[in-house]
């Protein structure tokens, strides 16, 4: 009998190489790259609108609210969601605020009501104890804050993964 992987003292090897083998191509997932490029369109995006005042209903360069900011960020890596904070919430993976990611949707009661979303925005970046997230702010147009500054954590209300 010739040697080779059909023979009884090679099965350790031939499973040793599939192994290697599911580990390699799991590691250089093509989806997981695709993803990540995915994120990053959209928080570069988002990015590119900063210093853009806010225009409740806007969805120019002239002017866009929060909604409008998230929207367009997700279309420009072809994603569509929808157009107000409150229904762009019900979208994607539920998430907990302490598994925030890069790209990661976050959403805000900012009115009278403690539960109902009125405000939306963009994790850009997630270390512990530092989530910066970029939005549509009223007083400042395009701007990036902290999750945790006093106002915006006594305000989150959810988190969603769009990817």
């Amino acid at each position: 009998m010739q040697a080779g992987v059909g023979k009884v003292g090679n099965r350790p090897f031939f499973y040793l190489f599939l192994l290697l083998i599911l580990i390699h191509f799991s590691s250089c997932s093509p989806t997981k790259k695709i993803r990540n490029q995915r994120v990053n369109q959209v928080v570069e995006t988002a990015k590119s609108y900063r210093g853009t005042p806010y225009r409740y209903g806007g969805t120019t360069r002239s002017g866009m609210d929060c909604s409008a900011l998230v929207y367009l960020s997700f279309q420009s890596a072809g994603i569509t969601l929808p157009r107000t904070s409150a229904e762009q919430s019900k979208v994607g993976k539920k998430v907990s605020i302490h598994n925030l990611e890069k790209g990661d949707l976050i959403f805000f009661a900012t009115g009278k009501s403690r539960r109902k979303v009125t405000h939306a925005g963009i994790v850009t970046s997630a270390r512990r104890g530092d989530i910066q997230f970029i939005h549509s702010s009223t007083s400042l147009g395009v701007t990036e804050d902290n999750v945790y500054a006093p106002y915006w954590s006594q305000r989150v209300v959810r988190a969603r993964r769009i990817f």
